[in-house]
């Protein structure tokens, strides 16, 4: 059975959840910070408790591939289950991939995370446009087929980004602001957000950016560790806070490993960050 549109449910779960995305990335000094062995085993320990205590409260988790990758197929299935336990207890999951190609190969990405049936299902996934927003296309169209989201990369909170995304193109606009009309296109006239979604860090203050015609949703990765607050959100997206879905990983996730202690982070992060959207 196909899902109602991926801009619908987001909507749906930050009203209903609050506007909270918490990352999933056990890397090793996590790990090694709960007490548990940088191994297969220490994985499935760190994600399945984070599983328990959040996927059931918070609107979105958000895994990071590459720290289960990192130990080959087995890593691979404790992120099946994470995915699969996540959605299970009501969160919508964002498969933290970062995946950009072009042709068949893209297609095979949009197949792993985006079709319905795939053990590697999520509700939906990141994207790099940098090989031409084009090539994204069978993602987008995977993506509407299943009721599925793509968030696709604007900008990104690392130093090196401007690099690229500040570049301009023909017409003199940004890379990134060619890639908010793009993705603003793609979401013409939907409601109550499109499901394309683009990724603007917390961490890049006032963009000089036109974000107003994206219509859909902002994930905001950069609250805590990575020096934003809640209150930077402001700065950031000014009118779009509406559509904002801040992401926090370390300063959730260092709160472990008992469950009752990334529960009461969580919650504190939400509130921050409830409080400023709302007041915006």
């Amino acid at each position: 059975m196909t899902l109602q549109p991926f801009g619908a449910r987001i909507r749906a779960a930050m009203d209903k959840r609050g506007p909270l995305c918490v990352g999933i990335d056990p890397h090793a000094a996590l790990l090694a910070k709960w007490g548990l062995p940088d191994d297969v085993s220490g994985l499935e320990t760190f994600s399945r408790t984070v599983v328990e205590a959040l996927a059931d409260r918070v609107a979105v988790l958000k895994p990071q591939s590459a720290f289960f990758e990192r130990f080959g197929s087995r890593g691979v299935a404790v992120l099946e289950r994470v995915i699969a336990d996540s959605r299970d207890a009501g969160a919508l999951v964002i498969a933290d991939v970062k995946r950009g190609d072009i042709g068949s190969t893209a297609a095979a990405y949009a197949q792993a995370y985006l079709e319905a049936g795939s053990p590697l299902f999520s509700d939906a996934m990141t994207a790099s446009p940098y090989l031409g927003f084009g090539s994204l296309e069978p993602l987008f169209a995977t993506a509407a087929a299943n009721g599925a989201g793509v968030f696709v990369l604007g900008l990104t909170s690392n130093p090196e980004g401007p690099e690229f995304q500040h570049a301009t193109v023909a017409d003199g606009r940004t890379v990134a602001q060619s890639v908010f009309d793009s993705v603003g296109a793609l979401n013409a006239g939907a409601r109550p957000l499109g499901s394309i979604g683009v990724v603007v860090g917390a961490t890049v203050g006032d963009t000089g950016h036109d974000l107003s015609g994206v219509n859909g949703p902002f994930l905001a990765p950069g609250i805590g560790a990575q020096g934003a607050t809640a209150a930077d959100l402001r700065a950031v997206f000014g009118p779009a806070t509406a559509a904002v879905l801040p992401a926090t990983s370390r300063e959730v996730l260092g709160e472990g490993p008992g469950v009752a202690g990334l529960r009461s982070a969580a919650e504190r992060a939400l509130e921050a960050c409830r409080a400023v959207l709302v007041e915006a």
